[in-house]
């Protein structure tokens, strides 16, 4: 009966291990946030104007901070690559 406890306890030592909480991670989770936010104020800036054809612009622009956030968090996540979170931080 203490061969399947261990077990469990390796397996579930080892999903920890595979799951969050590193650098890649939160860096991650902070590119969103990032582009999120900018992406947010485009938007509000789009709300805000009475012109049609910049207001369209604007959110263009904000989808386009969208998607590049995306791209850049799973770009962060998947190579294992922190340093992408600066990259972005400067590219805004």
């Amino acid at each position: 009966m203490s061969f399947p406890i261990k077990a469990a306890a390796v397996a579930g030592a080892l999903l920890l291990t595979a799951c969050g909480g590193n650098a890649d991670d939160r860096a991650a989770d902070n590119i969103e946030s990032m582009t999120d936010n900018r992406a947010d104020a485009l938007d509000a800036q789009a709300d805000a104007t009475t012109n049609e054809q910049a207001a369209d612009a604007l959110e263009d622009r904000a989808d386009n901070v969208r998607d590049m956030g995306e791209k850049k968090a799973e770009e962060a996540d998947d190579n294992d690559d922190a340093r992408v979170e600066g990259q972005v931080a400067n590219a805004m």
